[in-house]
């Protein structure tokens, strides 16, 4: 197959050197002057969006056909200094026009200027159409231009004063393919998209995905980049009418190009959406331009992507509008067409449509750090506008380029992985290790043989093996992003030894005292902010926020080492080992759910049995700090009418029942905490009418209570803060609690008994302002010894 070194030799048609010039959009002059000299041609920039070069109709032909960068070839007539519009006139007049156009042909003129004393574009446009005019006629001796031909658009441009004269011999803008049905639609250029495929580096035989592909334009780029398919084959040129270039040499370059291509991309380009809508528009897009088979196109959201693959290239250009909507919707104008004057009414609904967009975009975001660390042998390349993609990620990017999507500023952000290593070793088959499997991490933390930062050797695995030679792939350098510095791997032996040593003391629980659920690890050692609870064969991992040095990824990965080392050390397979994040509320904020797995499994706790979800929420639905509590509830309920308010899943209902109460109240306002409750109610046998579960406000059900209705035991188990949706109230346990008790005590009989409790640590109680018997806090009895933190909650009884 011949190569574009041997097509050039072909012999130059005579005809003298042209002067010309590739545009192309601010940022991509240098990948543009990369790509003439690959075609054999010697170029320089020449400002901003300008490549000069220089060569015959030939070389304009190959330049049209090959740039996969640049918008337009230029044949650059004259450039002279125009103070003046005399001046202008003149000099361009004073051209050999007819040399250029002939007699027939159609030359409108367009025009910009930037800082010049002729600022007047539209006078600067007339100026020069006129000059040409009478060049023209005087070049060809002809009275009457009519203009029926070829079309050759002359272009002005006058930056400080100096004019530069053009023809353009492109005519539409290069980055129109011919694979795009409807190039409108498009939110990211062809000539752009092709540009960060270059800039990445990447070729043929590295994997590559897109997970934001939208219409496709990234990995088709890619793939006819992998496969030497000249990007200008699909469409024609205004060359193409010029009697000046002869038909056999377009024809023969076209021929040529054919030639030079590859028959498929290996292996298989991978690109995303979560829009299926608008990836059947890509797999059209991929067809018309003949690379169907080299695409893989998969609906997925971006949240989910991983791969087994190694040593990858993720390039991508994330939404930038709706990304539910997918990556079609980037650019709110690009429908087209006019827009309705807008109402004040739809200044609202666009501010807030706008806030919406702006938080659907961070929390997309949000999710590149978690994405990114699972490919740690990968480098990546985002294209964005997004102003803080390097702050979401924790880290700067290894390069930065500052591009134009249109009129759309962008940054191309780099981040680069670790190289791969081939070494070749002479081996016999049976000396040859297993393969290994390349998504397994490494005893440093490092994935695909990684090497850490204290140059310790990590395991390498094995790509190619034959009998006579081993290849071994493996990767130089760390991890663009999760990287793990030796402290991690320090304090995972410590964490690793702290929990072996509570697991010893706390061994004979289980059977001595027959408590399954109790904890084992509470921020013991504190670098290591975690809080591990163990639920019979299953562990509970909850992770406080605290500051620390590590990034993001860094970070994910850290928590995937700890949950790891803490279910190696306990012995607990790791499909059940649950780890939570606690974040601390701030504002308006709450604990929101964090899963959708359902998983739950039933515990037992003296004798009593409660459903517990480990997966979906911060809470498990029993909290083990009120385990004597809920004890002391027990002994006392016997022949007693039982309230338990901001009830939760009904633990102290449970309870209550088993210990001989005639009935049992149990409110709370959340339908999913009732609905536990019952299901905790009816687990334990207690289904009848005398066990009643009200979802409600507590206020509201206190305000509505009968002043006939008595209760001789009472939990009071509030939030420190709650601000549901549900109601317009919002719970502040320092302001509200007070307040509650004094409406709760004349609901009790006298002698009857009040368990109120909160996690507030800085609780203020006035106990003199309640009309009571007594007020003692027993917080020293209620807190568990398996509890390090003795405040983990406060508890006071009540006695009316």
């Amino acid at each position: 197959m011949p190569t574009h070194n041997e097509i050039l030799t072909r012999e130059p048609l005579d005809r003298p050197p042209l002067r010309l010039i590739a545009a192309c959009s601010f940022g991509l002059e240098a990948v543009v002057r990369r790509e003439l000299h690959s075609l054999g041609i010697e170029a320089e920039v020449d400002g901003d969006g300008q490549v000069i070069f220089e060569g015959d109709w030939e070389t304009v032909v190959r330049a049209n056909l090959w740039l996969r960068c640049a918008d337009r070839v230029l044949l650059c007539v004259a450039r002279f200094t125009a103070p003046d519009f005399d001046t202008l006139f003149e000099k361009t007049r004073g051209l050999n026009w007819g040399e250029w156009i002939p007699v027939d042909g159609r030359f409108p003129v367009t025009g910009r200027s930037v800082r010049s004393e002729l600022s007047s574009v539209p006078a600067c446009q007339r100026t020069v159409k006129r000059a040409i005019v009478d060049a023209l006629r005087r070049d060809h001796q002809a009275n009457d231009l009519v203009e029926t031909a070829a079309t050759y658009e002359v272009n002005v441009s006058l930056i400080k004063d100096i004019a530069t004269l053009t023809i353009d011999t492109s005519g539409a803008s290069l980055h129109r393919r011919g694979y795009r049905r409807d190039p409108s639609r498009g939110p990211l250029k062809e000539t752009l998209a092709a540009a960060t495929v270059l800039l990445s580096h990447w070729e043929s035989g590295r994997p590559f995905c897109d997970p934001f592909c939208g219409t496709g334009t990234i990995p088709i780029e890619a793939a006819w980049i992998a496969r030497s398919i000249a990007p200008g084959l699909m469409r024609s040129f205004a060359l193409d009418d010029w009697p000046a270039i002869p038909n056999d040499l377009r024809g023969d370059l076209r021929r040529d190009a054919v030639t030079l291509q590859t028959p498929s991309v290996s292996p298989t380009l991978l690109a995303t959406d979560i829009n299926p809508k608008v990836l059947r528009a890509a797999r059209d897009n991929a067809v018309r331009a003949g690379v169907e088979a080299d695409i893989h196109f998969e609906a997925k959201a971006f949240s989910e992507f991983t791969s087994r693959r190694r040593f990858g290239c993720l390039i991508t250009h994330p939404p930038e509008g709706n990304p539910s909507a997918g990556s079609e919707s980037r650019y709110p104008d690009s429908r087209g067409g006019q827009t309705p004057r807008p109402t004040k009414s739809d200044h609202r609904s666009s501010a807030d449509r706008s806030a919406r967009v702006t938080r659907e975009l961070d929390a997309l975001f949000e999710a590149f750090p978690d994405v990114f660390r699972r490919l740690p042998t990968w480098s990546h390349f985002v294209l964005t506008a997004y102003p803080g993609l390097e702050r979401l990620l924790g880290r700067k990017a290894d390069r930065r380029r500052k591009l134009y999507n249109g009129n759309v500023a962008c940054t191309l952000f780099q981040f680069h992985g670790p190289k791969p290593v081939v070494e070749v070793r002479q081996a016999s088959a049976d000396a040859l290790p297993p393969t290994s499997d390349p998504t397994s991490t490494t005893s440093a933390g490092n994935v695909d043989g990684t090497t850490n930062e204290s140059n310790k050797p990590t395991r390498k695995t094995p790509e190619i093996q034959t009998s006579e030679s081993q290849t071994l792939v493996h990767a130089s350098g760390g991890a663009a992003f999760g990287q793990l510095p030796e402290k991690a791997h320090h304090q995972a032996d410590l964490f690793a030894s702290r929990l072996a040593k509570r697991a010893r003391h706390l061994r004979r629980w289980p059977t001595k005292r027959g408590i399954t659920c109790y904890r084992l690890y509470e921020k013991d050692v504190p670098e290591i902010p975690l809080v591990v609870d163990r639920y019979e064969d299953c562990l509970h991992i909850t992770e406080y926020e605290r500051p620390h040095d590590r990034d993001p990824a860094q970070h994910a990965n850290w928590l995937d080492l700890m949950v790891e080392t803490a279910a190696k050390i306990l012995d607990v397979a790791p499909e059940n080992a649950f780890l939570k994040s606690r974040r601390r509320q701030r504002g308006n904020t709450q604990h929101e759910k964090q899963a959708v797995q359902g998983r739950r499994i039933v515990v037992q706790e003296d004798g009593l049995k409660f459903l517990v979800n480990l997966s979906d929420y911060v809470d498990t639905g029993l909290f083990l700090d009120h385990r004597v509590t809920r004890h002391m509830v027990r002994q006392q309920a016997d022949g007693t009418r039982f309230l338990n308010l901001f009830a939760y899943t009904g633990s102290f209902s449970v309870y209550a029942a088993a210990g001989g109460a005639k009935s049992t109240t149990s409110v709370d306002l959340s339908n999913t905490y009732t609905d536990w409750a019952t299901e905790n109610l009816r687990l334990n046998g207690f289904e009848s009418d005398n066990h009643r579960v009200i979802t409600s406000d507590v206020a509201e059900f206190l305000a509505n209570h009968s002043a006939g209705q008595c209760y001789d035991l009472v939990v009071v188990d509030p939030p420190t803060f709650s601000n549901s949706k549900r109601t317009e109230n919002v719970w502040d346990v320092q302001r509200d609690a007070l307040p509650l008790l004094e409406t709760v005590i004349p609901l009790v009989r006298p002698g009857g008994v009040i368990y109120f409790s909160t996690n507030f640590r800085r609780f203020k109680f006035d106990q003199d302002a309640l009309d009571v018997q007594s007020v003692i806090e027993i917080s020293r009895q209620t807190v568990p010894e398996d509890y390090r933190n003795r405040r983990i909650h406060r508890c006071w009884r009540i006695v009316r």
